[in-house]
């Protein structure tokens, strides 16, 4: 019997070919990337920048870092924290109309295609693209930026309420079917605790996101700590660049820390 296994493992086609193929595929992928890249240019000129902005950075303004008043890191830190939050909120909430529409278990196969093929479209179009447009339509501030994370929130998070959607135990509403519960009875006990703790958990992960989209997006003018980091770059004060950063990274630990217990606690029960 082990002659037998032994000569059918030895029958079993080496791989060590095709580990080699792909091995040498990928490394001459990336010789041929590097071909792209030119490395001499970054002249002198370019390394003294360098040290300044690495020496402003750790050097901070440290009347900026604590500074109290609505043009200090502490307020446009809040304001940031606000466009996030308010953006993932109701684009979490948009998103479940959109994730059932797009079940194929629910809806017919006409209406779940066009419903992908519009959450595509707005997955496409970048958030700097949204805030441009938002900035112009309702002009600059934290409102263009709540709205623009509220829509490019639908595109992510409802394609990932649809898979929670589609892995819900069916076996429970049939039994509550037997029972003779109503529709508003089944949606409530049967639908909402399978659903209910996946879809915060998706919501916090899309928050922590949004919390950095939020940043890039005042670059262009939607609000939050973006726009005073980019005039304090374009200005070169590189020590406001570095109260800025500072600010920047004990939030985003912060955030990180608590929504990664909170996803854990509603996933785990």
């Amino acid at each position: 019997m082990n002659q037998a296994i032994e000569a059918k493992l030895r029958q079993e086609p080496s791989k060590k070919m095709q580990y080699l193929l792909l091995t040498t595929i990928i490394v001459g992928s990336f010789i041929w990337s590097l071909s792209a890249i030119e490395f001499n240019a970054v002249d002198e000129g370019g390394w003294k920048i360098a040290s300044k902005i690495i020496q402003g950075i750790l050097t901070p303004d440290m009347d900026l870092l604590w500074n109290f008043t609505n043009q200090g890191v502490f307020y446009l830190l809040f304001e940031t924290i606000c466009i996030a939050f308010i953006g993932t909120i109701f684009g979490a909430i948009l998103s479940i109309p959109v994730a059932f529409l797009m079940a194929p278990s629910i809806v017919p196969k006409p209406v779940y295609l066009v419903m992908r093929f519009l959450v595509i479209v707005i997955r496409t179009v970048p958030a700097l693209v949204y805030g441009l447009m938002f900035v112009r339509v309702t002009g600059p501030g934290p409102f263009a930026g709540a709205m623009t994370m509220s829509l490019t929130s639908i595109g992510m998070v409802s394609k990932l309420y649809v898979d929670i959607i589609e892995d819900i135990d069916h076996g429970v509403l049939e039994a509550m079917d037997s029972m003779g519960c109503t529709t508003f009875e089944k949606i409530r006990f049967g639908i909402i605790p399978q659903l209910i703790a996946n879809f915060a958990s998706i919501t916090i992960y899309r928050f922590d996101m949004n919390l950095r989209d939020a940043t890039i997006l005042g670059l262009v003018g939607a609000g939050g700590i973006g726009s005073p980091l980019i005039f304090a770059m374009n200005s070169y004060r590189w020590n406001q660049v570095g109260s800025i950063l500072i600010g920047l990274i004990v939030l985003i630990l912060i955030v990180e820390v608590v929504s990664n217990k909170l996803r854990s606690k509603l996933v785990n029960g």
